[in-house]
């Protein structure tokens, strides 16, 4: 499991609390979900954790460094199970992911990051780093899990490694994604049973290559 600690850890001062750290995160999902991205502020949120607003600014540059970081560590939950196959890891972690974007505080906080991150660059690397990068774990956790049991070839060409296990989760979290908040449909056993028979057949494809 990735770490669930802010990666902002480059400044310097006194060590950082994990205490202190779990409730700021916490006090700005919480204000999110009650006040919207617009009228969240960083003294808002020190005041809801019982910190000075000093406290924040010596961890975040700004709300959005925030924000990120308070949904990241919400995302760092999913865990990929061996339940015996590619498809039933696939489809509980899929379940596991759409459950999460139930949640008010996911999907306020990810739609605010995503939506503001269209005008700003340093935020949506941020979001890449803090959330995507550190989630294709589950892709490789998943990919090499399914090697060893014999489902997947092993990779032909290490080379292709990195671009399929990010196809492989562009695919899955934009197909969640667009089907829970975008297009506000269930993602049921159903949905997901259908998502993961095309994509086992599918990376079947990929691995064997042409």
């Amino acid at each position: 499991m990735c770490s669930r600690t802010s990666p902002r850890t480059s400044r310097t001062g006194r060590p950082r609390s994990t205490e202190a750290d779990a409730a700021i995160l916490e006090a700005t999902r919480a204000a999110l979900v009650e006040l919207g991205w617009s009228k969240l502020t960083m003294g808002d949120v020190a005041t809801r954790a019982g910190v000075a607003k000093t406290t924040l600014y010596r961890r975040w540059a700004n709300k959005s460094e925030l924000v990120v970081d308070a949904v990241a560590v919400l995302f760092d939950e999913l865990e990929l199970p061996d339940l015996g196959s590619l498809r039933a890891d696939i489809e509980h972690v899929v379940l596991q992911f759409a459950a999460l974007l139930e949640r008010p505080e996911t999907k306020t906080a990810l739609m605010a990051v995503v939506a503001e991150s269209t005008r700003d660059e340093p935020l949506r690397e941020r979001i890449r780093s803090s959330i995507v990068d550190r989630q294709k774990r589950l892709v490789l956790d998943g990919r090499r899990r399914a090697q060893l049991r014999g489902e997947l070839p092993v990779d032909r060409d290490p080379e292709t490694v990195e671009a399929t296990d990010g196809l492989i989760f562009d695919v899955i979290a934009g197909a969640v994604v667009h089907r829970a908040l975008v297009s506000a449909e269930p993602v049921d056993a159903d949905w997901v049973g259908r998502l993961s028979a095309l994509l086992v057949g599918g990376l079947g494809a990929v691995a064997a290559g042409p």
